[in-house]
């Protein structure tokens, strides 16, 4: 037990119990505890292996390379369709953990195997985000900000297409467009300041 992680058991919560629960089943499968993203993350050599996290209606382990795990209980769940390679396990109470645990144990040992082998997830590649129309026509008008877009990093590229491209009416895709030019232009990411 990683002292730092404390905090995150001893608080307050909806899913304490389950927390407490779903800790003593990362550990027992001998990996690190470490504080990442204010969640448990328990790590092998230091690489991810799987995070404990909450929502309001429920609370998961998180697989990093989940998509690489076999899933024979069909129990991996992908959280969006924008999700590359991390899968979560969902749970609603302890007694489904409890009830679980040598199927969550074996799911950990995979994930460790995987780790070990040196495994990748083939990640989407900037060429095969979709650029939205009202993008490529700024892209395509001024050369400037064609040159900046290219000069950015690929994952910097893949933010702004994701996000350029996330709303349904083409005057919101518009209005980001129109946005975040200067960003670009400044040859920031959508995050940066």
């Amino acid at each position: 037990m990683n002292p730092k992680v404390d905090w995150f058991f001893n608080k307050d919560t909806r899913w304490q119990d389950e927390y407490v629960k779903l800790r003593m089943i990362c550990l027992d499968c001998g990996l690190t505890e470490e504080l990442k993203w204010g969640c448990p993350c328990y790590t092998l050599n230091k690489q991810n292996i799987v995070l404990i996290h909450g929502f309001k209606e429920y609370c998961a382990f998180l697989f990093f390379k989940g998509t690489l795990l076999n899933d024979p209980n069909g129990i991996l769940i992908q959280q969006t369709k924008d999700v590359q390679s991390a899968r979560q396990i969902r749970f609603t109470n302890l007694l489904e953990i409890a009830e679980m645990e040598p199927i969550l144990k074996a799911y950990i040992y995979e994930a460790i195997e995987v780790e070990k082998a040196g495994l990748q997830v083939a990640l989407k590649t900037t060429a095969d985000f979709i650029i939205p129309e009202e993008f490529q026509s700024k892209l395509d008008h001024i050369p400037a900000l064609k040159t900046a877009f290219e000069a950015l990093t690929p994952g910097r590229q893949r933010g702004y297409l994701f996000y350029f491209s996330q709303p349904k009416q083409s005057k919101t895709r518009e209005s980001r467009v129109e946005k975040y030019i200067p960003q670009i232009l400044s040859g920031k990411g959508l995050e940066d300041e």
